[in-house]
């Protein structure tokens, strides 16, 4: 965990390749951070109405006929869209230039394969709460990388949410796995414990929006708390009650710890097949 961004850590120059989703939920806690963005340059095909009307209101440059090289140079594309990019990309790697990748299974070796200029890379994985500043980031350096860059990079991560740095590249497989997929894994909790309500006499909506504050406000907890989670669970649970029988069959050997399991590694198995 690092401490909270500030204006002054900023870039002071920045591109972004790639304003979907991710790369625009990113932006947006760039330049509530303090981002300058007059010496902000996004390249994107086909940018979305919201972003072509932040870029007009903000004097963001957007896809401009003469890209120049920023200090850092922020990859937030489709990984299979790496190979038909990387031409235009490479441009706009400067000596200096610290590049940022997204890019979820393409590797260190991967990147430079294809933007040959780039020397000092950054590789994470940030997920979707970060469209709220309440993102999670593992990211790892390279040897390249200085300690300016690396605090520069910081300060972008830190501006949506939680960052973990990595010292080992190969430990991004898993992170995608755990917190850059895992919000589906939580969506998918309130899916079923609201279908458990409806199969339980619940009338589907009053389900649905049980479920849905249960979950939130359970994270909420587990935020605000220094408590573990393991302890959370057990102040919850009552000796012989209702949370502990249901507790009885989530935790046997067939229940959701190993299911977790299996699912976690099939997402690190996927993102070693995106890399090349």
């Amino acid at each position: 965990m690092t401490a909270a961004p500030d204006a002054a850590r900023m870039p002071p120059s920045l591109v972004l390749a790639g304003a979907g989703k991710m790369g625009g939920a990113m932006l947006a806690g760039w330049l509530e951070s303090g981002l300058d963005p007059h010496a902000t340059t996004i390249i994107d095909p086909v940018p979305s109405r919201e972003i072509a009307e932040l870029c007009s209101a903000r004097g963001i440059r957007l896809n401009p006929a003469e890209a120049e090289p920023g200090a850092v140079l922020v990859l937030a594309i489709k990984p299979q869209g790496l190979e038909a990019a990387a031409p235009g990309l490479d441009r706009l790697i400067g000596r200096d230039t610290l590049l940022v990748s997204i890019l979820a299974g393409k590797t260190v070796a991967d990147l430079r394969a294809r933007l040959p200029r780039a020397r000092a890379v950054v590789r994470a994985m940030p997920n979707l709460p970060a469209s709220i500043g309440r993102g999670a980031t593992g990211a790892c350096a390279s040897p390249e990388v200085t300690p300016a860059q690396r605090d520069a990079a910081d300060a972008l991560f830190s501006a949506n949410g939680a960052v973990a740095w990595l010292a080992d590249e190969a430990q991004i497989d898993a992170v995608t796995a755990v917190s850059g997929s895992g919000p589906a894994y939580v969506f998918l909790l309130v899916e079923a414990l609201a279908e458990a309500g409806i199969a339980a006499g619940l009338d589907p909506d009053v389900a649905r929006t049980l479920a849905r504050a249960t979950v939130s406000g359970a994270g909420a907890l587990l935020d605000a708390s220094p408590a573990e989670a393991a302890e959370l669970r057990r102040n919850v649970t009552s000796p012989g009650g209702t949370t502990a029988a249901a507790l009885d069959v989530l935790m046997r050997p067939d229940g959701l710890a190993p299911l977790m399991r299996e699912a976690v590694a099939a997402a690190r198995r996927r993102a070693a097949e995106l890399a090349g």
